[in-house]
C-alpha cells in the first residue's frame, strides 16, 4: 500500500513568507540593510551641509562641484524643506527604520506581513517624492544635488526588494508575476531614463566639457 506525499507548495515571487515565519532571504536582507546605510549616510551628510549653510551664509557645501552639480543651489530652495523641516530630516528617520529592518532580516527575525505592507507603502511614497524632486531639480531649480541623487538611486531598488515581500499573496496574479519578473529591468530603465533627462536638460553645460 503506497502513501502519496503531498506536493510542496510552489514558491511565490518572493523569498519570504511571514505567515509561516520564514525570514527574508540573505540577498534581500543584505540589500535592505545596504540601501538603508547608504540612504542614512547621504541624508545625514546633506543635513549637516544644510546646518553649515544656516550657520554661515558664505559656506560652500562639499557637494557643490560645478554649476550643475551644486548642492548649494538646491538645499536653500523651498523644495528642500517642502514639509517644513529640511527634507533630509525625514530621510534620516526613514532610513533608520530601513536599517533596523535589514538587521532583523539578516538575523532571521520574522516580521509580520502588516509590517512589510507598511514598509512598502512608505517606500512607495518615497518613490513618488523622489520623482517630484527629480522634476523640481531638473526643471524648476536647474541644478542637481549629488547627495540627493544618491538617495534617489537607493529608493527605487529598495522598493523593488521590499514590495514583493509584502505582496506575496498576489503571487498567482499574472500582472503581479510579470511585474516581479521584470522588476530589475524596470529599475534599469528608470536609471537610464533619469540619466538621459539629465543629459538633455544640461546638455549646454556638458557640451562645454567635451
Amino acid at each position: 500500500m503506497s502513501v502519496t506525499t503531498p506536493a510542496p507548495a510552489q514558491a511565490g515571487p518572493s523569498d519570504v513568507d511571514t505567515r509561516d515565519g520564514v525570514p527574508v532571504g540573505r540577498a534581500g536582507a543584505w540589500s535592505i540593510l545596504i540601501a538603508g546605510i547608504i540612504g542614512l549616510v547621504s541624508s545625514a551628510t546633506l543635513l549637516i551641509e544644510k546646518i553649515e549653510t544656516l550657520k554661515n551664509p558664505d559656506y560652500v557645501p562639499t557637494c557643490s562641484i560645478n554649476p550643475v552639480l551644486a548642492c548649494g543651489s538646491v538645499i536653500n530652495t523651498p523644495q528642500a524643506s517642502i514639509f517644513g523641516p529640511p527634507n533630509p530630516t525625514f530621510g534620516i528617520v526613514a532610513f533608520t527604520v530601513v536599517i533596523v529592518t535589514g538587521v532583523l532580516a539578516i538575523a532571521k527575525v520574522p516580521l509580520p506581513r502588516w509590517y512589510w505592507v507598511g514598509l512598502t507603502v512608505g517606500t512607495g511614497l518615497g518613490v513618488v517624492f523622489v520623482h517630484w524632486l527629480v522634476y523640481s531639480s531638473l526643471y524648476d531649480i536647474g541644478a542637481l544635488c549629488p547627495y540627493c541623487m544618491v538617495v534617489w538611486s537607493v529608493t527605487i531598488p529598495l522598493f523593488a526588494v521590499v514590495a514583493p515581500i509584502a505582496l506575496r499573496p498576489l503571487a498567482g496574479n499574472p500582472v503581479a508575476g510579470a511585474l516581479y519578473n521584470w522588476r530589475w529591468p524596470l529599475v534599469t530603465l528608470w536609471f537610464t531614463t533619469i540619466a538621459l533627462l539629465i543629459l538633455v536638460r544640461f546638455w549646454d553645460y556638458w557640451s562645454t566639457l567635451i
